[in-house]
């Protein structure tokens, strides 16, 4: 059976309470406006919903939540998958693949610097030995920037041979044009996704397949017709400028604050802090007067 094209998927942002624990109907009140606003699906415990910091007592009671609000998790819910380890990796995956998640977006493993590509092939390996047969629906996650660990096109290769049922996609996170380009070229019977969404329409118009991303959290509906149709989109490109120029997560929690009117979105864990007054004033005057324009 052909399998279905990815599309466009939220990163979406984790809302905390003031004592650090999850607000839960926050969360799920969000995922269904994304989705209301053209997300295919969302994606929990993400790089944007602060998945690092989120352990696994909390992440079954948001699974659970889901569940209970009625989502359809094989369809419309993704997990992120984040551990240095092969057992607190495989305790994560494990988690979400028992519950029906659409996806996994798997970190590599990401404290040691240096690494090649026969290290990480056989954490990957062992990681998807220790699902066993349940493991399914991999997007391997390049993201650099943050883990240091650069997911070669021949490691791809390799793990694709090896687990040729597990591994059905690449986010590339990395901002790197000629790499995406390569990535498409050489994998475009697998999804690859976009997570700077400067580069998504021209990734999509080559034959990408969509996008895991955090500006979906507040522009869902400016990114479906770049994921759908690969028309290029100058007001996202600006709003991502303005985005990068400043510590990214607090500033996603910033525009999902003033959309929702909902000053409590703005507050993040540990060790992230949010904007100060003077960041958040500059974020919403810039991010404003670009959509103001469009």
């Amino acid at each position: 059976m052909k399998r279905q094209r990815f599309g466009l998927s939220c990163a979406i942002s984790t809302p905390f309470a003031a004592t650090g624990a999850i607000v839960r109907d926050k969360l799920i009140a969000h995922a269904k406006a994304c989705l209301m606003e053209g997300c295919g699906s969302i994606t929990l415990f993400g790089t944007t919903g602060e998945g690092f910091s989120i352990g696994p007592a909390e992440r079954a009671a948001v699974y659970e939540a889901f569940k209970s609000a009625g989502f359809d998790m094989r369809g419309q819910v993704g997990a992120g998958v984040m551990a240095a380890s092969v057992e607190e990796a495989a305790a994560q995956a494990k988690q979400a693949l028992d519950v029906g998640c659409r996806h996994l977006l798997l970190a590599p493993p990401f404290y040691m610097k240096g690494v090649g590509d026969d290290g990480l092939f056989e954490w990957h390996a062992a990681l998807f030995r220790a699902l066993g047969a349940a493991s399914r629906d991999v997007i391997l996650y390049n993201l650099p920037s943050q883990t240091a660990v650069t997911i070669s096109h021949e490691l791809v290769a390799r793990l694709r041979k090896a687990f040729p049922s597990v591994v059905i996609g690449v986010k590339d996170s990395s901002g790197n044009w000629p790499y995406t380009e390569r990535m498409l070229g050489e994998h475009k019977d697998i999804a690859i996704l976009i997570g700077d969404e400067r580069h998504l329409a021209k990734a999509v118009r080559l034959g990408g397949e969509g996008s895991i991303c955090g500006m979906a959290n507040a522009y869902a509906s400016l990114l479906k017709p770049m994921v759908e149709q690969g028309l290029d989109n100058p007001t996202i490109n600006g709003l991502v400028d303005v985005v990068v120029s400043l510590p990214v997560l607090p500033s996603v929690k910033a525009l999902v604050a003033q959309k929702s009117n909902d000053p409590s979105w703005l507050d993040v864990r540990a060790p992230l802090v949010p904007l100060t007054a003077v960041q958040r004033e500059t974020l919403l005057a810039k991010c404003g007067a670009i959509t103001t324009r469009r």
